[in-house]
């Protein structure tokens, strides 16, 4: 499953999705993984959720962003959920060339049974349909 938060810088994306990632680390069997672009809000979130801080890996397009949320999977065999936030700075790339990536995480989700929870700095009138299809 793929969720999408999407809303406009300063609309509250941020709060929301580490609200869920600790409310899901309360509830959850499987690993809960936390991907974002720096530690500003490492602290923000419970300690049974593994905060990553992609800004490390000098991540340079969508295709390794990608190799970046495999080689978490490839890892993890407990993995259930993974929240990606900052999602358009992480893959440094226009959404509208991004739908190989969302076809790519719905394979993935489905193969091997992790959710993910992505928050999208754009209007939810201004994203593609692919990504729309999972705006909550």
């Amino acid at each position: 499953m793929i969720q999408v938060i999407a809303g406009k810088k300063g609309s509250g994306k941020t709060k929301r999705i580490i609200d869920l990632a600790n409310t899901a680390s309360k509830d959850s069997r499987h690993d809960i993984v936390f991907i974002d672009d720096d530690n500003r809000y490492m602290y923000d979130l419970r300690h049974e959720v593994r905060f990553i801080n992609a800004g490390e890996y000098a991540i340079a397009n969508d295709q390794m962003f990608m190799g970046l949320i495999l080689g978490v999977v490839a890892q993890n065999f407990d993995l259930g959920l993974i929240f990606i936030d900052a999602f358009k700075k992480l893959i440094k790339a226009d959404l509208s060339s991004t739908e190989w990536m969302f076809d790519r995480l719905a394979q993935i989700s489905e193969k091997h049974n992790v959710d993910f929870v992505i928050s999208v700095s754009e209007d939810p009138a201004d994203l593609p349909e692919f990504i729309a299809k999972y705006v909550v």
